[in-house]
Formats: C-alpha cells, structure tokens, sequence
C-alpha cells in the first residue's frame, strides 16, 4: 500500500507546487474580467445558437472553464463540457471520449462545433478536429504546446510521469507510459504535426508570461497565433483572449449558418 500512495503523494505535491502562484494570479484576474467590457455583450443572439465544446486544461475538470461557458451563452452560444474528469487519462482515450461529445454536441445543436480548449485541452481538441473535421466549426487553443506536448514545464511533466507510474500499479483512468514513448505517444505526435483541414480555422494564443507551457511550442503553423500577457493558468480569465475570441468566433458563427441556410434551400 506504501508503495502505490508514495507516488499519488508526490504527483498530488508537484500539482500544488506547480499551480499555487499561478491559481492565485488567476483568481486577481477574475474581477478585472467582469468589469471589462468584452464582459457585456453586444448582441445576445450573435452567434445563432452555435453549439461550443469546452476540453479543460491538464488536471482540471469542466469548473475550470465555467467563466468562458458564462460568456459564451451570453452570447447565445450553446457551450457544453467535455466531461473528461481532470484531464489525467491516456491521450487517444480521452480524444475518443471527445470525440463522442462531439458527435452529441452537433447533433444536439444542427450543425458543426467550435472547439475550445486549454493547455493540454487545447491540443487535444485539434487532434479530435484532425480525426473529425467534418464536425468541427473552429477551433481555438489557450497555452497549448501543440509543437512538443513534452516540452511542458518539467514540474509538469513530472506529474504525467508519476501518473503513469500509478497507472501501471493498477489504478484505471490515468495517463500510461504508452502515451510518452509507445505507440501511443508516435501517433498523436503525428496527428499534432498534421496541417488543420481548410475546413477548420483555427486561433493559437500564447503568451511570453506563461512559465507552464513554452510560448514558442503554442505557435501552431496552421493557425492564427494571437498573444496576450496573462498567466499560463490564468489564460481563460484574461479580458485580452475574449478581446481576440470574440470576433472570431461571431465569424465562424455567421459562416456557419450561410452554409446551414445554403444547405437547407438546397
């Protein structure tokens, strides 16, 4: 029993050391974010009821993203979580998990999804879009080291590995050692490396503060790259990427339902 809680204590123990000053930040963030006026919407119905798939960071749960879920329905949006628990589990698992929310989302609201996602959530939603972009509206990742999952802060990395450690001790759900060396890893690194389809734009946003995630692994080629200045954790709080979302995503909104008026008349 010692030998299957040493590893938990110390995987519990980085996550509190890697995450305490950067949660603190993030909470200052919150009331400037609500005073902001990116916070008020313009229009209400902007976006018709297009349907958004929220994939929480690396050890976070679907909490974690319910300020962007807030002002995403404000919006008229229809945001949904990806209800993958904390983020902990193998790779191609939880793309598959995604991918079957995915599937639900679309044909809950009509018409394709855009996909939103932070840090490792982040990239994990473009290899769901790579595996399915005929459901996919757009895409948009927050600190996402999209260029080496790996190159993560080593404390970071540290947690995945004592994870895996734990999985090969028996415990179900977590990330296993397949997905840092094995097949596992060799086929996302793949996916990852792989052109976005025309089909499915894409916002990239970094930032030269996040001590997290390298903000030269988040420069996804493929995507439009938008920097803002927060925290790494802190990114989904900051008033500047909803700045830069917004419009975006209001176009992605209005394509999408030409083609679905298109599709309709036809």
């Amino acid at each position: 029993m010692l030998t299957l809680l040493q590893p938990a204590r110390e995987a519990g123990e980085t996550i509190r050391t890697a995450t305490r000053e950067h949660l603190v930040l993030a909470m200052l963030d919150i009331p400037r974010l609500l005073r902001h006026p990116i916070w008020r919407p313009d229009d209400p119905g902007e976006d018709a009821g297009l349907g958004v798939l929220l994939v929480p960071g690396f050890g976070f749960g679907d909490r974690s993203m319910t300020l962007a879920g807030a002002w995403l329905k404000a919006r008229g949006y229809r945001p949904t979580g990806a209800r993958i628990g904390f983020n902990v589990g193998c790779t191609t698992e939880l793309v598959g998990r995604i991918e079957a929310r995915l599937e639900r989302h679309a044909e809950d609201t009509g018409r394709r999804v855009v996909l939103i996602g932070q840090s490792r959530g982040g990239w994990l939603a473009r290899l769901t879009a790579i595996r399915r972009p005929d459901l996919v509206r757009g895409l948009v990742m927050l600190g996402s080291p999209v260029l080496d999952p790996l190159g993560a802060h080593p404390k970071v990395v540290r947690v995945a590995r004592l994870l895996a450690r734990l999985s090969t001790l028996g415990i179900p759900g977590l990330v296993d050692l397949d997905c840092f060396s094995g097949s596992c890893y060799e086929e996302n690194i793949r996916a990852l490396a792989a052109p976005l389809p025309p089909e499915v734009p894409a916002l990239a946003v970094y930032s030269r503060a996040d001590s997290i995630a390298p903000w030269q692994l988040c420069l996804d080629p493929y995507a439009e790259c938008v920097e803002v200045r927060s925290t790494h954790t802190g990114m989904g709080l900051d008033p500047d990427f909803y700045v830069a979302a917004a419009p975006r995503l209001a176009r992605w909104a209005g394509a999408e339902e030409d083609s679905a008026e298109l599709s309709a008349a036809s």
